[in-house]
């Protein structure tokens, strides 16, 4: 799912093949394609936001039913590992959207971004556990977590969707292990070895000229996965504001041990792509970090086991740098492939 499709250029190229002196009529169709291509990222964020802001409301139902396409496919939940692990074991229903359990939900969009057929949004959920979620019982806890999804779209509705919420966090701010199962196994996401390789991925990104700048800027995000070098492509100011694991490395580093990075535990360690998305100075990565845990990761001793995890990155850029860079990681999948879950939450 959502395999990264070459950008169109039809329109453009032709008028780019025109003479200066014949090149007003091409003009004017590169300045109608680009319009239309404008309305129609716009006509999609429109279709995402509508799918989120009436999620709660009195008219969810129509809302939602209007926006989504026949046949919608949800790829993966936000909460997929509470979800899975909680599948089959008679545990009460946290209701829609999660209200049942947190019937004082709200959402916050924070960031939207757009690139042919797809949408990624970021939001913030906040609320308090008043009912049981997934077989946690009501703690009255609040919790103030990162949520994103990214959306596919045809004929401004949605096709395909696939989220990933901050399911480790989650539990931190319940207090809450992950509820056993009757079996006393845990459901473990799986290894595919799915996505594609950075370096395979290049040639046809820089054969593309002359490249926009969001082109240039998804080309220099796209170098930071491959194993050529990379430098002069980071403003002087550039910073990170989130790193991917962010709260195993808070573990880490409560226990002197914070640089037992992911990249450190993981030697064989090569992350693959699955989507990129490039609009104004944003681009949007989600891609597999995988290797072999061959070394300590913050406090964790290595277990040998292959481990592959869904991570987003979101880059800004400025006059043409990397001026900033924000990852999230599916951190409780990790921890499950390892079976480290409890040692972490407990």
């Amino acid at each position: 799912m959502f395999t990264r499709r070459e950008f169109v250029q039809g329109g453009l190229a032709a008028g780019a093949a025109l003479g200066a002196p014949a090149a007003h009529p091409a003009s004017a169709q590169e300045a109608g394609l680009a319009a239309g291509l404008a309305a129609g990222l716009e006509r999609n964020k429109a279709a995402v936001r509508r799918f989120k802001e009436a999620q709660g409301t009195k008219d969810e139902e129509a809302i939602i039913r209007d926006v989504l396409a026949p046949g919608y496919k949800r790829w993966r939940g936000g909460v997929e590992h509470l979800a899975a692990n909680a599948r089959d074991q008679g545990f009460p229903g946290p209701g829609p959207y999660l209200r049942g359990a947190f019937p004082d939900r709200t959402d916050t969009i924070e960031d939207v971004i757009a690139e042919n057929d797809m949408v990624g949004m970021l939001f913030r959920v906040r609320g308090t556990q008043r009912g049981n979620f997934f077989g946690i019982p009501p703690t009255q806890n609040t919790i103030d977590i990162h949520e994103l999804g990214i959306f596919r779209l045809a004929d401004g509705k949605i096709t395909e969707a696939w989220f990933m919420a901050d399911e480790l966090g989650l539990l931190q701010q319940l207090g809450a292990k992950l509820p056993a199962r009757k079996d006393g196994q845990r459901i473990v996401p799986p290894v595919t070895e799915a996505g594609q390789d950075a370096d395979a991925m290049l040639p046809r990104a820089d054969a593309r000229s002359p490249a926009s700048a969001p082109e240039r800027n998804r080309i220099t995000v796209l170098r930071s996965k491959g194993s050529g070098p990379a430098a002069g492509e980071l403003a002087d100011n550039f910073h990170q504001t989130r790193v991917g694991f962010q709260h195993l490395r808070d573990y880490g580093n409560a226990r002197g041990v914070g640089k037992e990075t992911i990249t450190s535990a993981l030697p064989d360690r090569r992350d693959r792509i699955d989507d990129l998305l490039a609009e104004g100075d944003k681009v949007w990565m989600r891609f597999k970090v995988a290797g072999t845990h061959g070394g300590n990761l913050y406090g964790l001793p290595p277990t040998g086991r292959r481990v592959e995890v869904p991570e987003v990155g979101i880059m800004r850029f400025a006059d043409g740098k990397w001026s900033e860079a924000w990852y999230f990681a599916d951190e409780l999948g990790l921890l499950l492939q390892l079976g480290a879950v409890d040692k972490v939450l407990g």
